[in-house]
């Protein structure tokens, strides 16, 4: 049987083709946390658009109403004091526009929680990045030295 876990090897053993396979990984990785900081990024500015509008609202504001993701016509509110919030997968709740406001910045705090935690290792595999291309060269400076030789 095999042991769970991950076994960890000094990428200073490996030889180039297997430190290209790392890199490649590594680049792979870096690239799908990237697209997920800018995903995080927008939904976070998303929030902070609607505590915006929400603490805009009033009675005499022309505003667009939602009938479909795509259709939306124009009307007014006839109690400003309340609105109706989108809590996810498609149910929507009528809240005091305090609570709405709420609302908002708790999902845009979660936000910005998690994006700090993926700057971080964003941070980190950059850096393990950068050390597996500082040994990649060294690996390729011994390789030329040696068929010079």
């Amino acid at each position: 049987m095999s042991q769970g876990g991950n076994q960890q090897v000094n990428v200073a053993d490996l030889d180039l083709s297997q430190l290209t396979d790392v890199k490649r990984q590594l680049d792979e990785e870096l690239s799908h946390l990237s697209n997920s900081f800018t995903q995080l990024s927008k939904a976070q500015a998303r929030f902070k658009s609607c505590i915006e509008n929400v603490n805009e609202v009033n009675k005499d504001k022309s505003i667009l109403v939602p009938l479909s993701n795509s259709l939306y016509v124009p009307g007014k509110l006839s109690d400003p004091d309340h609105v109706i919030v989108d809590v996810g997968t498609g149910y929507y709740v009528k809240k005091t526009r305090a609570e709405a406001a709420k609302h908002y910045q708790s999902k845009a705090d979660f936000v910005r929680t998690n994006l700090q935690t993926l700057q971080e290792t964003i941070e980190k595999k950059q850096d393990n990045m950068n050390y597996l291309v500082n040994i990649m060269q060294v690996k390729l400076q011994q390789q030329q030295a040696s068929g010079q030789k």
